[in-house]
């Protein structure tokens, strides 16, 4: 496969944020989406909702069905992901880009900001896959992707924000889990996790304002005013074609991992960041293997 041309995708969160950004890149080859989220209306702090995320869409060149989706909510996902096979006769990638954040300490995490960020992070993730699956299996070249970080289990990565870093992780349990167990039937699952924050509505509105949104990426992968597309283009590159590999931190690519391995969640090879060769030699290609994800710090980005 060359191009995502005619190919459908169910991505939660794609209103807005990095889940269009990914939409839109698909469009761009002729995809259809399924663009699943919960904006129907207009906000005057999140951009966006799943009808002018559609029309964006179309007008990049794809195919789109805005749908009415809370995640948390089992019926409307098992409607949308029915409504979404029916339409364009069937699903190929399943993107779990939908989650909650809150950026807190023990103390400043209250129980239903933590229930919140649980149902939408970890169980939404696992549901969303769990019903996508079965399409998935009937599909040539089939994906789950997830926006969720590598297993790396120091402390530092938690003492700060443990509720948000257990739901995020979940998320990383169920790239490691159904990778596993849906290998057999020709399921690639992968995470994916910026090496920098995202200017998303979340890091605007809950992680520092508009000096953190000058400070951050675009979802489109750009520096503010730089060139644009490097990180989805890695995204493109590993759906179309994927390669197995997997990028350390300053962006060199490491060997090709073992069929045995599950890729970057396995916590060794975590170890293999320090040993990487400079950024200057890194090579174009996939930005996490068939069965991995990027080998990146959890701290190092928020949606």
């Amino acid at each position: 496969m060359t191009t995502l041309k005619g190919k459908t995708l169910f991505i939660t969160g794609a209103s807005r944020g990095i889940g269009l950004a990914i939409a839109l890149r698909a469009a761009r080859d002729g995809a259809n989406i399924a663009v699943a989220a919960k904006t129907v209306e207009a906000h005057p702090k999140l951009k966006g909702t799943i009808y002018t995320a559609a029309e964006e869409i179309m007008d990049a060149g794809g195919q789109a069905l805005p749908l009415v989706c809370d995640i948390r909510d089992e019926a409307q996902v098992v409607d949308a992901v029915e409504k979404t096979a029916a339409e364009f006769g069937g699903i190929d990638i399943c993107v779990n880009n939908a989650s909650a954040i809150r950026l807190a300490d023990s103390q400043g995490t209250d129980m239903k900001r933590f229930d919140l960020m649980m149902d939408v992070n970890t169980r939404g993730t696992f549901m969303v896959s769990k019903y996508c699956a079965p399409h998935l299996k009937k599909a040539a070249n089939p994906h789950i992707l997830m926006l969720s970080p590598p297993l790396d289990l120091k402390p530092k990565w938690f003492e700060h924000s443990t509720a948000y870093s257990i739901a995020k992780y979940g998320m990383s349990l169920c790239v490691l889990g159904l990778s596993a167990e849906l290998n057999s039937a020709g399921v690639a699952v992968n995470a994916l996790w910026p090496r920098t924050t995202i200017a998303t509505a979340a890091v605007g509105n809950l992680l520092g304002g508009e000096a953190m949104m000058r400070a951050s990426r675009t979802p489109d992968g750009r520096r503010r005013a730089c060139h644009p597309h490097k990180a989805l283009a890695r995204v493109h590159r590993s759906i179309l074609h994927r390669r197995q590999g997997a990028l350390c931190e300053r962006g060199a690519r490491l060997r090709a991992l073992p069929r045995r391995s599950l890729g970057a969640l396995d916590v060794g090879l975590f170890r293999a960041r320090r040993r990487c060769a400079p950024a200057r030699r890194h090579r174009a290609g996939a930005a996490f293997g068939r069965r991995g994800s990027e080998v990146n710090p959890p701290g190092a980005a928020r949606e």
